[in-house]
């Protein structure tokens, strides 16, 4: 499933081409935007809506309900918190509005399917082959990170690195599911994520904004926090419950 997802987006993407005649930028016009971003990404939200109807988890893909412990809040609401402060305001308002709007819907699209990809199907999948939480994480977003390394066919070597990085964005964005319950809550993080992101490299002429740097330092200090704190990830299990053999798959890692 992940390989058809791939062949769609990347591609349908090289057909197309992205027209960089008018300057540097990753998407300097509304014309390079749609047919290179927002129509296959939008075709592979589809292909990922048909698969999930296939097999009829729409319901376990869409609500996840596993405890997690209160302070993980912290990782959706300074994600999001920094995504909005990070958005290259400046760089946008010299855009015609026509690109913001094909910004804006691209990266709602790349938040909708990669989540419903892998975590919602990913997850589901781990989770049915028996995966305690601990690795159904880890595994989840190791394929997320390797999903990313097909953009070394237009971004080269450095993709490897990109995919190691995104690996970690998608353990974060599987606490967002665990905080929210709802895969509206890493579909929204994501999303806006990458049009934070994405903001500073738009336009026949971008401008980085110094908001850029935001992402990158919430990234290390999340990844810090995580490293030292993994292990208060899961509620505390009672002991009545931790007999049982589903609460140790639950909170096992």
């Amino acid at each position: 499933m992940v390989v058809v997802y791939l062949v769609i987006i990347q591609g349908l993407g090289a057909l197309v081409g992205v027209d960089r005649a008018d300057g540097d930028s990753q998407f300097p016009t509304t014309e390079a935007i749609i047919p290179n971003g927002v129509i296959p990404i939008g075709l592979s939200v589809l292909f990922g809506a048909a698969v999930v109807t296939w097999l009829g988890w729409w319901g376990s893909v869409l609500n996840y309900r596993v405890p997690v412990r209160r302070w993980v809040r912290f990782v959706p609401i300074s994600m999001l918190v920094v995504a909005v402060i990070g958005v290259n305001y400046p760089n946008l308002a010299d855009q015609p509005l026509s690109l913001v709007l094909a910004l804006a819907a691209m990266t709602a699209l790349v938040g909708i399917g990669e989540e419903l990809m892998l975590r919602g199907i990913g997850v589901q999948v781990f989770k049915r082959a028996g995966l305690s939480e601990g690795k159904v994480a880890l595994w989840s977003s190791v394929v997320f990170g390797l999903v990313h390394v097909s953009n070394a066919f237009g971004e080269g070597a450095q993709a490897v690195l990109q995919a190691v990085i995104v690996s970690t964005s998608g353990y974060f964005f599987y606490l967002c599911l665990r905080v929210g319950g709802v895969l509206l809550l890493p579909m929204l993080v994501h999303g806006l994520w990458d049009f934070s992101l994405v903001s500073n490299s738009v336009g026949t002429d971008p401008k980085t904004s110094p908001g850029m740097i935001l992402p990158i330092v919430l990234q290390v200090v999340l990844i810090v926090v995580l490293v030292v704190k993994r292990r208060a990830v899961e509620p505390a299990v009672h002991s009545d419950d931790a007999a049982s053999p589903a609460a140790r798959r639950t909170v096992g890692s």
